[in-house]
């Protein structure tokens, strides 16, 4: 008897190490914040879309790449980039069962690029992080009292994080105190090799902008051909550390040369071409959604008011009311 239970018992265990990560995928969208409350009616294209998931963004302003102040939860902003804001969004889409990751920004006047805030003093770096662990820990909170699936720390912050590790290190610990579900950070996509606490997270968190085609329509071909570059690279950096990768942003403009460096949302290009985002996210779809060691991501972006936005006129991420928006509504509705 004691060797059929140890038997049975080693079975199970083997089972269970078969599936280290997530039995199911993340189908999410990352809904944009907006000057008023939700309802059903902004909720429910978001369940057309057969989406499971979806990425509630409150913002923090800081005035420039070197300025320590962050500026976050006040009138001034939209409704929804605020505590309360964001509260109400979740209570929304928790009507539906849809789960959700709270993924906090902060947004550098002009638009700068939030991978080079850097503090040019001791003291302002002091500053700077008192100020984000305000901002941080006051969504942290947000996040347990709503139940969010996930919570990430952080949103591409590459000089923050390497001029400041012990910071982050105890940041996160701080964190782990109020909050109880799982944790991630969004790197951006040449950034998360070298983020150095991943041991510390639950997922693998990649703003998953990469390179793929240099073609001006690319082809669902080329771009797995394109994919193949990255995706071996990312199963053993996600084996090597035993934690899934999720895709804390994913997505392609309906613009020429989408595939060829798909972080630019600048409205210097300024073509239409849906084929060619299309295509684009297809083959994301074709290469990487199946992976054992992909948890799934978040569509950047989605729009509150559905029957206003994107269009066959539209160039930008969004793929609300285009072709590709079927494209995704069709994956996302088979089994994971």
């Amino acid at each position: 008897m004691r060797y059929f239970f140890y038997s049975v018992l080693f079975l199970l265990f083997i089972g269970c190490a078969a599936v280290p990560f997530k039995p199911y995928k993340i189908k999410g969208l990352s809904l944009v914040a907006a000057g008023t409350a939700i309802d059903s009616t902004h909720t429910k294209p978001v369940i057309n879309m057969n989406a499971n998931a979806v990425s509630i963004m409150p913002y923090g302003f800081i005035r420039d790449k070197s300025n320590p102040e962050i500026i976050y939860n006040t009138e001034r902003q939209w409704f929804g980039e605020t505590k309360a804001g964001a509260k109400q969004y979740i209570e929304t889409l928790r009507k539906d069962d849809i789960e959700i990751m709270i993924k906090p920004h902060i947004w550098l006047w002009h638009g700068e690029f939030t991978g080079f805030l850097k503090m040019n003093s001791e003291t302002n770096w002091k500053r700077l992080e008192q100020s984000y662990t305000n901002y941080i820990l006051d969504y942290a909170k947000l996040a347990e009292d709503v139940n969010a699936e996930v919570f990430c720390i952080g949103t591409e912050l590459e000089e923050f994080i390497k001029s400041r590790p012990q910071y982050w290190e105890n940041l996160i610990k701080e964190i782990r105190s109020l909050y109880s579900g799982k944790l991630t950070y969004a790197a951006n996509w040449d950034e998360f090799w070298h983020t150095p606490f991943w041991s510390d997270l639950d997922y693998i968190g990649i703003d998953a902008y990469f390179p793929i085609s240099d073609m001006r329509t690319p082809t669902v071909e080329n771009c797995i051909e394109g994919w193949e570059k990255h995706k071996q690279g990312l199963k053993e950096f996600s084996d090597k550390l035993n934690r899934p990768i999720l895709f804390t942003e994913y997505g392609y403009r309906s613009v020429d040369y989408a595939g060829k460096e798909p972080w630019r949302y600048d409205r210097s290009m300024i073509s239409v071409n849906h084929e060619a985002q299309n295509n684009t996210t297809q083959a994301l779809f074709d290469t990487v959604w199946h992976e054992d060691w992909f948890a799934g991501g978040y569509l950047w972006k989605w729009f509150i008011e559905h029957h206003k936005v994107g269009g066959m006129d539209n160039n930008q991420f969004t793929p609300q009311n285009k072709p590709v928006e079927d494209i995704i509504k069709n994956f996302y509705k088979k089994k994971l």
